[in-house]
């Protein structure tokens, strides 16, 4: 008896500490971060006038309407099959596509997608493993590599977050799917391009045909255009955030990629209804980028690209449910475009056309943007002093995806 009251008082002793472990580290966390709305804005979705040209940052924020960031043990938020069923990815839609009684999941997906992002996140097959057993998605096939030899850890900066969020989400839009996560050794330019360019050589070594996921960027700099050749491996589409706050950034800017908006899920008494541009989210014409072919039909572009191309949801009216344990110990509500370019990447694995390039790609949607059944058009919101309307928009370019036709 003495024994079992004893084990029971260690249990609870343990469950305390690793309680008040988690508080102090969202506490230790929290010392780095802002608050932005009903968000708290990581450190690393922070650039410093210092960082431009040198460092990247990430696109996401933590749902905490009251400041406080508070892991949940279960999830809120939109979830895959919710999501899957807003956009037509799953094969019978429940009415209204309400999250808490939408179970039905994404199926399919092939070849490999590679989620480039910096820093060490040592909790990934494990925290994949409860997401996907969470929203019942199939086990991953999933593995961490290395650019340039084991990063630090990201907990502290806020990548490994990050690299939650986009691990799931990619997995939840294509199941199937090869899912790689290649760690750059740090947010450096230099370090994260290594890293595209060993996710170039991976994919070229698995097959040959997938997607790059970079949910990262920066603010545009006159030789940005240098960096562009990083993304034009034969068989792999590149998707790029864009952006987190009105403008333009880098690499969501390129050519050579396929720039992921944001909208905003709208739902009445829990049924979705429509969505609208996310008020946050970037876009607009490059400074630099010339104006692609693909975009030879948008009369608001004239002689430079546009951002975005295609968009998904990002707002924090919408926030979607991500999973760490080694830095936040539960369940978390995330936005920001950093939803829309591993969900996008996803999808479009998902829809198994594999086009060799992003331009292949982009040609490819901007072709069918007016069909009705492969996108919706995005007609109202705004983001800046731009705003959603009929046809291509720099909020939400062509709109969001409907089913995997298209694309």
């Amino acid at each position: 008896m003495k024994s079992l009251v004893s084990r029971n008082l260690m249990g609870k002793t343990l469950k305390i500490l690793l309680t008040t472990f988690t508080l102090f580290a969202s506490i230790s966390l929290l010392s780095a971060q802002v608050r932005r709305g009903e968000g708290i804005v990581p450190r690393s979705s922070i650039e410093k006038p210092s960082d431009i040209g040198k460092r990247m940052h990430t696109n996401y924020l933590i749902y905490a309407p009251d400041g406080v960031i508070r892991p949940q043990a279960n999830p809120g938020g939109e979830t895959p099959a919710s999501l899957g069923c807003v956009y037509d990815l799953v094969s019978s839609q429940v009415p209204g596509c309400p999250i808490a009684s939408t179970s039905l999941v994404p199926t399919g997906g092939s070849g490999v997608i590679v989620i480039v992002d910096a820093y060490d996140y040592p909790s990934a097959a494990a925290d994949l493993a409860t997401f996907s057993s969470e929203f019942g998605l199939p086990a991953a096939n999933f593995s961490v590599q290395y650019a340039n030899g084991k990063p630090a850890n990201g907990c502290s900066s806020g990548w490994e977050l990050e690299e939650s969020l986009d691990i799931e989400w990619a997995h939840a839009m294509a199941p199937n799917a090869q899912i790689v996560l290649m760690e750059a050794t740090s947010a450096s330019n230099s370090a994260l391009y290594s890293a595209v360019t060993a996710a170039n050589s991976y994919i070229a070594a698995h097959g040959g045909k997938g997607e790059v996921s970079m949910s990262w960027g920066g603010s545009e700099t006159r030789t940005e255009t240098s960096s562009d050749h990083y993304f034009t491996q034969s068989g792999v589409v590149y998707f790029a955030s864009s952006g987190d706050s009105p403008g333009v950034i880098y690499p969501s800017a390129s050519v050579n990629v396929v720039s992921a908006g944001g909208t905003q899920v709208n739902r009445s008494g829990g049924n979705y209804t429509n969505q609208t541009a996310w008020s946050d989210g970037g876009g607009g014409a490059s400074r630099y980028e010339a104006k692609p072919s693909f975009q030879n039909g948008i009369s608001l572009l004239t002689t430079h690209r546009g951002t975005p191309d295609l968009s998904f949801d990002s707002s924090g009216g919408s926030p979607v449910a991500v999973y760490n344990s080694s830095c936040y110990g539960g369940w978390l509500q995330v936005y920001g475009t950093s939803v829309a370019s591993p969900s996008l990447a996803g999808i479009v694995n998902n829809a198994g056309t594999f086009n060799t390039s992003s331009n292949a790609e982009n040609t490819e949607i901007y072709a069918n943007r007016t069909n009705t059944s492969d996108f919706t058009d995005i007609t109202s919101g705004s983001c800046g002093t731009h705003s959603a309307a009929a046809g291509w928009d720099f909020c939400t370019g062509v709109g969001v995806d409907n089913a995997f036709l298209g694309k």
